[in-house]
């Protein structure tokens, strides 16, 4: 496994009343944060809030191309980006120990954050389709270009980890400033990652390495 240091491009916030974010997805124009009571959107070129849900929001954030998708307490909710309004809900596989949710291959791929785990779920029903082992605890995950990435935060050390899907061997590490944590993790298709900041109530944008060159 290689290692690289993170190049944090720009922070997000602290956003006016926000605990902390505990979730972080992008519809293409807006980034979406989960904050508890709230689900909220700003522009990531000027940094503007854009849009308040009130929606529990605990965990992961992920976007399936119309509909988010949200972890709160044990379960999966659908949820309407316009109105708000909930459309569907589904247990949650770590029933409550859930963290990170990302959208790919039409299904959700969801971090059981203490046990250090990645399952694909089916958003229909909730059932598991294959489960992923990692070595620390996840603390979001991600797609782009056909390559599984996940955030991990442990013993206040973070990095944002390239996985072979099959295997969940780790294959890069981008490794996180030492107190700079990685609770949720959404790439923009291009070459930012966006990372919520935990409980400072802030995103970071992330330079994404090309892994072709970052792995030699």
């Amino acid at each position: 496994m290689k290692k690289i240091a993170a190049e944090i491009l720009r922070e997000y916030g602290p956003f006016p009343g926000v605990d902390g974010v505990n979730g972080v997805s992008f519809d293409g124009r807006r980034v979406w944060f989960a904050s508890g009571d709230t689900l909220s959107a700003f522009d990531p070129d000027s940094g503007e809030t854009l849009r308040t849900l009130d929606v529990a929001s605990d965990a992961g954030t992920a976007f399936d191309g119309t509909y988010l998708y949200q972890i709160a307490d044990a379960v999966i909710r659908k949820i309407d980006p316009e109105t708000g309004d909930i459309l569907h809900t589904i247990p949650a596989p770590g029933n409550g120990g859930d963290s990170g949710l990302a959208w790919a291959e039409g299904t959700l791929w969801v971090g059981e954050h203490r046990s250090c785990r990645i399952h694909q779920v089916d958003p229909d029903t909730g059932e598991i389709l294959r489960s992923i082992e990692s070595d620390r605890f996840v603390t979001g995950v991600t797609w782009v270009d056909g390559e599984l990435w996940h955030g991990t935060w442990q013993d206040n050390e973070s990095d944002i980890r390239r996985i072979d899907p099959r295997t969940g061997e780790v294959l890069l590490s981008v490794e996180m400033p030492s107190g700079d944590g990685v609770s949720g993790l959404e790439s923009d298709g291009g070459d930012r990652f966006f990372c919520g900041g935990g409980d400072r109530a802030i995103v970071r944008a992330v330079s994404r390495p090309r892994t072709a060159d970052a792995e030699r």
